[in-house]
């Protein structure tokens, strides 16, 4: 694990610590006007918008800014008037202590949000939901059989023989695990450490390394994930089945953004633009191939 380093410029974030949570522990924030633009005061307090950012962590974020993470950063910037900054670290289990909790001695917090952290994370202030997504199946058609299948209940149903041949490749104590307990294929499951040492790790690699390569027949991971890196392996062509919770598994999450607890006029204003900018986050959602499904009623207010 690197030393937190601080890192600018305008164009300058999970899934590691996103899975553990969605893993391990497996509220939207207070309700303002649709539409509301945030309150001035607070944005002119700050001389930047200074974001907690993994800075090897595509398709979330990256150190030369081409996340989805790093583009919603640049919108808010734009919306209040201040230049974005990042305070990189890897994306851990200490990730939440090192960046948007870590005091610098004698100075102030090096960042004041995290952009991609999952409703209900308790270690922040959770702001209401800006997309809800699920796990999904991504595989190459053409191999293993897998021809027909269009569902996930496709797979399910393909001849005995065929479905225990599969490889399928999910990250240990995620929700993909629990998923091929329920359907007795756990012997089928290639497991991928879920919080690996190496700081140069991504989430992408079980795609573009073990599936591409044939090592796996089929990888169920977060859904964005699988989107993203699907869209970007063009030999062999691969498809991408999002999937759907189930009894005693849940696949499908809202995503929020954190703050300090007790900041609650940035959290409100950190909302003012999760709804302001709904539109142009949606555009890069779907810029980056996010299987995205609806967001749910309001919740009840989190804790500020």
């Amino acid at each position: 694990m690197t030393t937190p380093r601080s890192a600018g410029g305008p164009r300058h974030r999970i899934h590691t610590v996103l899975a553990a949570a969605l893993g391990l522990m497996l509220g939207a924030g207070l309700v303002t006007a649709a539409g509301a633009q945030p309150a001035a005061a607070p944005a002119e307090a700050r001389s930047a918008l200074r974001v907690c950012m993994d800075p090897n962590n595509l398709p979330f974020s990256s150190v030369d800014g081409q996340g989805i993470e790093n583009r919603i950063a640049e919108i808010f910037g734009r919306a209040l008037g201040l230049p974005v900054t990042y305070y990189t670290f890897p994306n851990r289990m200490a990730f939440i202590r090192n960046t948007l909790r870590y005091k610098l001695p004698g100075a102030d917090y090096p960042c004041d949000v995290v952009l991609g952290v999952p409703v209900g994370f308790d270690q922040v202030a959770v702001t209401r939901p800006y997309y809800r997504s699920t796990h999904a199946m991504v595989f190459a058609p053409g191999r293993a059989g897998l021809d027909g299948v269009r569902t996930p209940e496709d797979l399910l149903a393909l001849p005995p023989a065929t479905l225990k041949a599969l490889r399928i490749g999910v990250y240990d104590r995620s929700p993909a695990s629990q998923w091929l307990v329920r359907h007795g294929l756990v012997d089928n499951g290639v497991p991928y450490n879920m919080l690996s040492p190496d700081p140069q790790q991504y989430p992408g690699e079980i795609i573009e390394r073990d599936l591409v390569a044939g090592r796996i027949d089929l990888a169920i991971v977060w859904g964005p994930i699988g989107g993203y890196f699907a869209h970007r392996v063009k030999e062999p062509q691969l498809r991408v089945l999002p999937m759907a919770s189930e009894p005693g598994v849940k696949l499908d999450f809202e995503m929020a953004m954190g703050v300090r607890h007790g900041e609650r006029d940035w959290k409100q204003q950190i909302e003012g633009l999760i709804d302001s900018r709904r539109g142009e986050i949606e555009a890069v959602l779907r810029d980056y191939q996010v299987p995205l499904l609806p967001l749910s009623a309001p919740l009840a207010q989190a804790r500020p």
